[in-house]
């Protein structure tokens, strides 16, 4: 009998976009995906087979299951994970501002060149139609932000453009950036990769059922996420980004900030475990003082999602949780007054610094440092 792996690891959740962890899905979708190394999300989005684009080290991880914040949760590694059309038009509907979400149609800019998507764009616009074209690194190319002597230079995730007939043309409207937040992890994933590629090629015709008596080999090596890194990183682009959405020209349609449910539990601490305030239309607010009660007015937003493994459907679906309306001046006041209050307070309580450094110097010079 196989040893079950200890509950406090971490594992591979989903592998080329199928669950394997804590339960293996066992599909001729998933098993085709896995062998062929394919990636579904990309593979849905550009409409032709694509093999997953990350390196061999971490090719193929999609989530992985870990306990940092005290239970087990899926943490997101890729950002194609994300790409869920529920999600995609969603946003896209909430920055463009359409509220009859039948006019709205999304692309990937690769499916552009084809003569059937052209048709189609056209005459989705010509009966009052909105279209939107988007891209990112591996679908079209990423959309960067040239350095200036004033400013760094910044990549956006996801950028989305809508499209508007111009006489016989086509012109751009209006722009919307998509932050797709996913988490880094300490290590590597090589291990678990490298046992999870042999299982595969030896058991071709039993490898879900091979997974599921060996657990441990989605968990080999794997090690916990890194998340005060990711923190910084993210907080660093979010002040710039979310101002993009104040734009007062209107050019910029707004930023939205997708994040899994388990990196948002992350944050709390760096944040100073704000309570978002519900809207009457069921969406949240991210507040400082001098916002108020409410802001009707805000174009940048986070999305808090998670996926949903109850279901038997695989790939999992992406769930929204939470859509928090925030600006650049509510994620400062939060990360750089509200955070730092709380860990004052902590610094100078009764089990704070002192009470450390009592007992630090106590191990050198116990009869003359006293114990309180």
């Amino acid at each position: 009998m196989p040893q079950r792996p200890r509950e406090g690891s971490n594992f591979v959740a989903e592998w080329f976009g199928h669950r394997i962890y804590p339960v293996v899905a066992a599909t001729e979708l998933s098993v085709s995906d896995q062998k062929a190394r394919r990636c579904p999300f990309l593979s849905e989005v550009t409409s032709v087979s694509t093999p997953c684009i990350k390196n061999q080290q971490s090719r193929g991880v999609c989530t992985v299951s870990a306990k940092s914040n005290g239970f087990r949760q899926d943490w997101v590694v890729c950002p194609f994970r994300v790409f869920d059309p529920a999600l995609i038009d969603s946003v896209a509907a909430r920055l463009f501002a359409v509220t009859d979400t039948s006019l709205l149609r999304t692309h990937a800019a690769p499916t552009v060149a084809e003569p059937a998507v052209q048709t189609s764009i056209l005459n989705h616009l010509e009966s009052g139609g909105r279209s939107l074209v988007y891209f990112r690194a591996g679908i079209g190319g990423e959309v960067s932000l040239a350095r200036t002597q004033n400013s760094p230079e910044m990549a956006f995730d996801v950028t989305f453009v809508e499209l508007l007939r111009d006489g016989a043309g086509i012109k751009l409207g209006q722009f919307a950036i998509l932050e797709l937040q996913t988490m880094d992890f300490h290590g590597s994933y090589r291990h678990a990769v490298s046992q999870l590629q042999k299982a595969v090629d030896l058991f071709p015709d039993s490898f879900p059922a091979q997974l599921e008596l060996h657990p441990e080999w989605a968990g080999k090596g794997v090690e916990g996420p890194n998340i005060a890194n990711v923190v910084k990183r993210t907080f660093w682009q979010m002040f710039f980004k979310f101002s993009f959405a104040a734009d007062t020209e209107g050019r910029c349609a707004g930023t939205a900030l997708a994040i899994p449910r388990a990196v948002w539990d992350s944050w709390q601490p760096f944040l100073g475990s704000p309570t978002p305030v519900q809207q009457v239309d069921g969406t949240f607010r991210l507040l400082s003082p001098e916002s108020g009660a409410t802001d009707t007015k805000t174009r940048a937003w986070v999305y808090v999602f998670d996926i949903d493994s109850t279901v038997p459907t695989t790939p999992n679906p992406v769930v929204i949780d939470m859509v928090i309306g925030a600006t650049a001046s509510s994620f400062v006041y939060h990360a750089l007054t509200e955070a730092p209050r709380h860990a004052a307070d902590a610094l100078f309580a009764d089990t704070g610094i002192y009470a450390v450094l009592r007992k630090r110097l106590r191990t050198y010079w116990p009869e003359q440092v006293r114990r309180q």
